[in-house]
């Protein structure tokens, strides 16, 4: 399959130089590289993950709406000063 790709010089330089390095196309670099990272995506999306840690900490405070991200983060810096937040 063909198709076009926007990256940037410096990326494609390298692959280039990687192409002639392994006696390939600049295609066949760019090719081997997104499998090796799907295959390697796929394969931490297959590891078992360790559970997570659960506290019994009760019900969530009045008012909160746990949809709106926004609110949540103006709860999480309750109180605290400007130069806390940065």
């Amino acid at each position: 399959m063909r198709t076009t790709l926007t990256i940037s010089d410096a990326l494609y330089e390298q692959a280039k130089v990687e192409a002639v390095r392994q006696g390939t196309t600049v295609g066949g670099v760019f090719e081997s590289a997104l499998r090796g990272y799907l295959e390697r995506l796929g394969q931490l999306q297959c590891a078992e993950l360790p559970d997570l840690p659960v506290f019994a900490a009760g019900c969530v405070r009045p008012g909160v709406d746990l949809d709106r991200n926004a609110a949540l983060r103006e709860l999480l810096d309750e109180g605290l000063g400007m130069d806390a937040l940065r």
